[in-house]
């Protein structure tokens, strides 16, 4: 990486200052929000609702950088990163029916990869590859078709979906 683009990335003083930023912009959604989570339970849902807002956003906002960066030629993931040789996992929590495929597709642009995932969860894991992620009604059916298609089951339990993956370079 040159020294130009080493600039672009966040330092950890940066990305804890954007963290609090988001944070306080949830907190602000309604006068009073923060003062009244501890006494107020209709506080705790505003608050759930307004996180759920704002994840929205910054998830819409990252597809359209990720967009951005490929359309001014932004290169690929990096390299894996890894922790003595081992590649670097991350848990994906909570993921629901409705929010998951986005999730890791969104992830798999970025390089992660899932290697295991139960109810509300994924386990994905850093690799220098571009990937796609499927999920399909399981059956022994939809297995053979999808490995004929070139994908990899995805191991863990196999009701009422199967998790697929495949490489997109």
């Amino acid at each position: 990486m040159s020294a130009d683009s080493a600039e672009l990335l966040l330092d950890d003083a940066r990305c804890d200052a954007l963290r609090e930023a988001v944070t306080d912009a949830v907190l602000s959604s309604r006068p009073g929000l923060r003062a009244d989570l501890d006494q107020d339970p209709g506080a705790s849902l505003t608050l759930v609702v307004s996180a759920r807002v704002a994840a929205e956003q910054t998830s819409s906002l990252l597809r359209d950088a990720v967009a951005s960066a490929r359309g001014a030629g932004a290169a690929g993931p990096a390299p894996a990163p890894t922790r003595d040789g081992v590649a670097e996992r991350r848990i994906l929590t909570p993921l629901t029916a409705f929010t998951e495929m986005a999730v890791l597709e969104r992830e798999g642009l970025a390089g992660w990869h899932v290697v295991e995932f139960g109810p509300l969860f994924h386990v994905v894991e850093a690799s220098p590859h571009r990937w796609q992620h499927r999920r399909t009604p399981w059956s022994p059916g939809a297995v053979r078709r999808m490995a004929a298609e070139g994908w990899t089951r995805v191991p863990g339990p196999t009701f009422p979906w199967g998790y697929f993956k495949r490489r997109t370079d």
